[in-house]
């Protein structure tokens, strides 16, 4: 394959996959209602965006269910990366295999598994069962990411700490964890986004007073897409790149 048909095929998978984004977000300050013509620049949907009530209440379940969720994905995903690391016996293979069952079980099947939970278990349907709901398929995801930062990791660093005089913990927190930042923080990333956009589990999982932007999108786009949707999507947008930015940065910074 010559060098400009590489170049063409690649411009083309770029176009592909970022060119609904790119019209998107040019619509958002799209000064019609409807989706069609350009009638020229207009700020009045990010306006309205800022003054809508259920929308604002909704951002704000999305933002306090993905920090909750990134907090506590990352604590429990982290220490069963360090558990499986560690434990290269028979009981630490099956404990793997069980990670990867929330990754590979379809969301459809794993939002009605966790309904009937907390159906039996006479869990309210709201923020906490969607926060739980969250952190049962995102923590497996940040563990997978922080076991393979781990994985070229020499034990015998840790051995030489602990040779020095420092404990179990000490050696964890200055050998260990160091090592496994950047894991830790891809892994967290990757949770905060799942959890801000997920749609699926949610829809199965959330109660009265706990609508999170991905079902209110939902519910707007069934009555027709608003040039308001447009704006709340290039808003979500910003929010994931500041994130990818800021992860490359530090990545960067360790460097």
């Amino acid at each position: 394959m010559s060098r400009r048909c590489l170049w063409i095929y690649v411009v083309l998978g770029y176009l592909f996959l970022y060119l609904p984004i790119a019209v998107l977000v040019v619509f958002s300050f799209n000064a019609s209602r409807l989706n069609v013509n350009w009638e020229g620049f207009t700020l009045a949907w990010y306006a309205k965006l800022l003054t809508n009530a259920s929308i604002l209440a909704a951002a704000k379940n999305s933002l306090l269910i993905a920090a909750v969720t990134t907090v506590l994905s990352t604590v429990l995903g982290t220490g069963l990366a360090l558990g499986m690391h560690r434990n290269s016996t028979a009981l630490g293979r099956i404990t793997e295999l069980f990670v990867y069952v929330p990754v590979i079980v379809p969301e459809t099947v794993m939002g009605i598994s966790l309904l009937a939970f907390f159906v039996l278990t006479n869990i309210q349907l709201g923020v906490t069962s969607v926060i739980i709901s969250h952190v049962a398929f995102c923590a497996p995801f940040v563990a997978l990411i922080v076991q393979a930062r781990l994985e070229g990791f020499d034990d015998s660093l840790v051995e030489a700490a602990l040779d020095l005089g420092a404990t179990e913990w000490q050696a964890l927190f200055i050998v260990t964890l160091p090592v496994a930042a950047p894991g830790i923080v891809a892994g967290g990333l990757l949770a905060f986004t799942m959890s801000l956009d997920d749609f699926i589990v949610t829809f199965f999982t959330a109660g009265p007073g706990s609508t999170t932007l991905p079902l209110y999108i939902f519910s707007m786009v069934k009555f027709g897409v608003s040039p308001e949707i447009n704006a709340l999507c290039t808003v979500l947008l910003v929010i994931s790149a500041a994130a990818i930015v800021a992860y490359d940065k530090l990545v960067r910074i360790r460097d």
